[in-house]
């Protein structure tokens, strides 16, 4: 009989049965988890992939820009300002780099004396200052503000250590007091203060494109991405009509008359009648542009502009203009002078004090009569002569695209046809005042035919081809006289340098239109001893194309008169306007050649 099964063997094959059973379905939940483990690995992949197409494709733009911001940024240019040029193209004005040096003593690797001793030759100072220098602080002392660069090169090849050289920019202006009263100056924050630089203050700042630079991975900016030139939007260059050369002309002349006579102030204005384009504009005494800072204060207004003066016997041709045109007058009408007549109780005297006995209207201008204007003046009534001193422009402004212009002075209407020594005095040009730029237009609508024209002297701005991009909007001319009224007055004009008082300026060879001018100066209403002389010429007199003003204020001696102090001054810029011009002369016979003097 066999042995029964031990309990334990029994639970044994009863768990192994319960396995075996169950083997099945192991098998398939491992499976399964298998399959749900690839199954997330896969959607893992497909996220991933998804978001590497969102990236590149959908988030691209906004992921670059991001990018770059990190990476670069922008910083704001100095504010820089377009060249300022002559009709030629010469430099008056422009940005240029200048370097600035600086001391660190406390960082001398040898004695400062023997730095001193290398440094002082290219620096322009003594050794014995520099060492003063060096002694007044450890750091930051400045030694030279304005270096050129070949100055900085030669403090670069010192190698010496405590010796920092900066670069930064400046406006410069190469013709220096040459050009100062038309073209002014900027301050430190390269804002024009005076001249073109403050008038033209829109036309001139450039529009600088921003300045993109890398950072590093701390955001700090990399030194070697700047530029080192500015950037800028355009690269245009504003050109005046002054001519330099005449400029310098016009200067040197008005200094040697000012000098000869101790005269206070002068001033040249040299125009083309046509179109009031400015070719030369001289004011004395002037100042460095660059060294503004040391300059008189009153000086950054040019007075050719600004200041009014009592044109006296300049305004004469103007006078006769205007009753040629009102039909008071005709060139035959003629008139006694006796040398002095009253007035409204005040008595009038010509300049001479003596009388010239019957002249005609030429004769008038010719001797200058201040009682023959009077008597021609007359022949007015005082409100039309009033109405068309007005229409003139007299107590207005011109216009003119210079800053700082003051109208002229001009009483009331009521006034001036109530007392009759008003319209008396303002016959021979005094009772009234103008600046001297109005006397210049003035006397160019003579010259051109009787139309008024707009003083100016900038151009346009130009690009680097020589096509203008930008032209000023100036007033359009205006016909204050007629043709043959215009003609009539500038034949007579020729007869005064021919046979009057302009003889001075007479030039062989070539004729021209002129008139003299010697006023009292009124202080606080009251004449007083002090004179204006003034010349005034319409070149060439058979068909004018400039017109030359030349005033002299306060000369000094006992022959000081528009003949002798400002009548040379005309001529001599108008013999440069021949050469710069080449206009052949009208007359050649009287350039005939003279005979050799004997050796």
């Amino acid at each position: 009989m066999p042995a029964p099964s031990s309990p334990s063997k029994t639970h044994r094959d009863a768990i192994k049965a319960r396995i075996q059973a169950q083997q099945p379905h192991r098998v398939t939940d491992q499976r399964l988890r298998l399959l749900l483990v690839w199954l997330v690995l896969f959607g893992g992949l497909v996220g991933l992939f998804a978001r590497l197409i969102y990236l590149q494709v959908r988030a691209a733009p906004f992921l670059y820009t991001k990018a770059q911001q990190q990476q670069l940024g922008t910083l704001p240019q100095r504010t820089f300002r377009y060249p300022i040029v002559d009709r030629r193209g010469d430099i008056l004005a422009k940005d240029e780099p200048v370097f600035r040096l600086f001391a660190h003593p406390f960082l001398f690797q040898e004695q400062p004396d023997a730095i001193a001793k290398v440094l002082a030759p290219i620096v322009k100072r003594s050794p014995d200052n520099l060492i003063k220098l060096f002694k007044a602080g450890k750091s930051g002392i400045p030694i030279g503000y304005h270096l050129s660069e070949v100055q900085a090169d030669q403090v670069r090849k010192l190698h010496k250590n405590g010796l920092e050289i900066t670069r930064e920019w400046q406006r410069v202006y190469p013709q220096k007091e040459l050009t100062a009263g038309l073209i002014g100056y900027v301050n430190t924050e390269n804002q024009g203060q005076a001249g073109i630089e403050y008038s033209q203050q829109p036309l001139l700042e450039v529009d600088p494109l921003p300045l993109v630079i890398s950072r590093d991975g701390r955001g700090k900016p990399l030194p070697e991405r700047f530029p080192l030139e500015p950037l800028n939007a355009n690269d245009l260059t504003l050109k005046l009509t002054l001519d330099a050369r005449l400029q310098r002309s016009a200067r040197e002349a008005l200094h040697k008359k000012m000098a000869e006579f101790r005269a206070r102030r002068g001033t040249v204005i040299a125009m083309n009648v046509q179109d009031g384009s400015l070719l030369a504009l001289a004011s004395e005494p002037s100042f460095d542009p660059q060294r503004y800072f040391e300059a008189d204060p009153a000086l950054f207004k040019n007075w050719a502009v600004s200041d009014l003066y009592e044109p006296g016997s300049t305004f004469k041709p103007i006078n006769i203009a205007i009753a040629l045109e009102a039909g008071a007058i005709t060139p035959d009408s003629a008139f006694h002078d006796s040398g002095q007549l009253s007035v409204g109780g005040w008595p009038i005297n010509n300049a001479d004090n003596s009388g010239h006995g019957t002249l005609s209207v030429t004769g008038i201008l010719e001797y200058s009569s201040n009682v023959g204007m009077v008597l021609a003046m007359q022949q007015m009534q005082r409100a039309p002569y009033y109405d068309s001193l007005k229409k003139l422009g007299i107590g207005q402004i011109t216009g003119t695209d210079l800053p700082f212009e003051t109208p002229g002075q001009f009483g009331d209407k009521q006034q001036f046809i109530d007392y009759p020594i008003g319209a008396a005095t303002a016959a021979f040009g005094q009772g009234f005042s103008v600046t001297p730029l109005q006397m210049v237009q003035l006397h160019a609508a003579i010259a051109n035919g009787g139309k008024l024209v707009t003083p100016h002297v900038v151009n346009g701005l130009y690009n680097p081809v020589g096509k203008k991009v930008k032209a000023l909007n100036l007033i359009q001319p205006r016909r204050i006289f007629s043709e043959k009224t215009a003609a009539q007055v500038q034949t007579m004009m020729g007869s005064v340098v021919q046979r009057g008082t302009g003889k001075p300026a007479q030039i062989p060879g070539y004729r021209l239109g002129g008139k003299t001018g010697t006023a009292q100066k009124a202080d606080r209403g009251v004449y007083s001893n002090a004179r204006i002389t003034s010349f005034v010429a319409t070149f060439p007199l058979e068909s004018p194309k400039y017109v030359v003003l030349a005033v002299v204020d306060e000369p000094q001696g006992a022959n000081a008169y528009g003949s002798t102090v400002a009548a040379p001054v005309v001529k001599s810029v108008l013999e440069t306007l021949i050469s710069l011009e080449g206009i052949p002369p009208s007359h050649p016979q009287e350039l005939a050649a003279k005979p050799e003097p004997p050796r």
